[in-house]
Parts: C-alpha cells; structure tokens; sequence
C-alpha cells in the first residue's frame, strides 16, 4: 500500500498543477523510469481517454499501441498505477485478452478467459499466508482467520492488483471483497519475481477456471474500526460461510 500512497501523492500533486490523468502518469512513469530504469522497464504510455478510436476494442489498442487510454478519474489512474507497479502481469493480461478477441471478436458475453481476467484485473490481491490462514481463508472459516489466527497475519505480505479494489479503499466500507491468489512462500518477496511467477502460471486454461478465492479485506488486522466487537465477523452479508455441497444430504 505504501507505493500506491506514494505514486497516488506524487501524481495528486501533478493534477495540482493543471495536467490531465494521462500527463500525470506520464510523469510519474518518466521519474520511476529515472530512478530505476531496470526495475521499471517495459512500462506503456497513457494517453487520454478519448483518444481510444471507436472502432478499436480497449485491449487491442492496449496490445498494438502500447499506450493505455487513461480517463480524468481515480478510477483509471489506480489502473494506470498498477500498470506501473506490475506491468510483467498487466502485459501478460493484456495479451491473453487480445489473443481471445482476436480469435472470437468482441461479444455480448465476456467468455470465461476475459471473464476472469476482468474479475482479477478489477480486485484481485496476491497473498502470501501461512499454510493453516490460507487454509482457513480457502475453506472461508472467517472466524478461525480473523480471530483465532489473528497473529498470523503478522507474517503475510500482500499486493493488490485490482485498481477497482484500491478505488474502493478512497472510501472504504466493510462488505468490500478482493478475489485472491495464493503468492507462493517459497517465490521469495520480491515483486518482480512475483509478477514473472504468477504469469507463467496464470495460462488462458487456468484463468477459464476462474481459480480466485473470496477475501473480505475489512477483516484483515488494522483494516477498519470495530474489529474487536462481538459482532463484527457474524455479519454473514460480508463474511458468508463456504455453501454447501448440494449433493450431500444430512447422515450421507
């Protein structure tokens, strides 16, 4: 969260002074590329909303041009945030989002790949938990992670990869809910790492599987106030039980 605060000040500061998102992030991505031009390699350009043409899908233009059409909202400015901090993966999202247009054409239904690239793109988080939180978070024992394992989150590292998500945490509520994939422990806790990690795993076959798990992030440790009352993890609206297995009937 804290080179999302960080690139989110730096950029508010450019808006200050009459520039567009786009420009914005441009300058953002010129002082990055400054500082460290290894780490921050093979980042796009971002361009003004209305430059996208109207007859050009979103992603194609992405995928051709290597430019993002960035809009005068924080909606896309944390997207073109998460572009900058994990570009390895939006690339890789990207390209399996143009493969499938290119093969089926823009449909009334997403389909199962583009599907699950959006769902992750718009609230995914990568988390790297203990086998026994993971385990309680996978099976959605909200009460066994959030209480009883409550200290184990001392050794969990995250990233938030859906900009959707970091767009909600402006103003946050309980009942906002990430899709997670597990970042193994044994990838170490470097983000580049990760991202090179997680796409050679995310193939268009696993994503169609839509391999995500449900984490209310109000529950996490320091999230939100009122954690320590009774209360607050029985509120099923937000931390629902795992449901059950239609096919199994009482005493089978």
């Amino acid at each position: 969260m804290q080179a999302y605060a960080a690139w989110g000040e730096a950029v508010q500061d450019h808006l200050a002074l009459g520039l567009s998102m786009a420009q914005a992030m441009n300058r953002l991505t010129a002082s990055l590329s400054h500082e460290s031009a290894s780490a921050h390699s093979g980042l796009p350009r971002f361009i003004p909303g209305d430059a996208l043409p109207p007859d050009l899908p979103y992603e194609v233009f992405i995928h051709q041009q290597r430019a993002v059409p960035t809009r005068d909202n924080w909606h896309d400015g944390f997207n073109a945030l998460c572009w900058l901090r994990l570009p390895v993966l939006k690339w890789h999202f990207n390209r399996l989002q143009a493969e499938v247009i290119s093969r089926e054409g823009i449909r009334a239904q997403r389909g199962p790949v583009r599907d699950a690239i959006t769902v992750f793109d718009e609230n995914g988080l990568l988390l790297q938990a203990p086998d026994a939180l993971w385990q309680a978070i996978a099976q959605r024992q909200w009460q066994r992670a959030f209480v009883d394992l409550r200290s184990a989150w001392a050794q969990c590292r995250w990233v938030i990869v859906g900009h959707a998500l970091l767009d909600h945490l402006r103003r946050p509520f309980k009942g906002i809910t990430a899709h997670v994939l597990r970042w193994p422990t044994d990838w170490g806790t470097e983000e580049t790492t990760l991202a090179h990690g997680m796409a050679s795993q995310l193939s268009a076959e696993v994503l169609a599987r839509k391999p995500f798990t449900p984490l209310p992030v109000m529950g996490m440790p320091g999230w939100m106030l009122g954690q320590d009352e009774a209360d607050f993890f029985a509120d099923h609206t937000v931390f629902r039980p795992a449901r059950r297995d239609p096919g199994l009937t009482q005493g089978a």
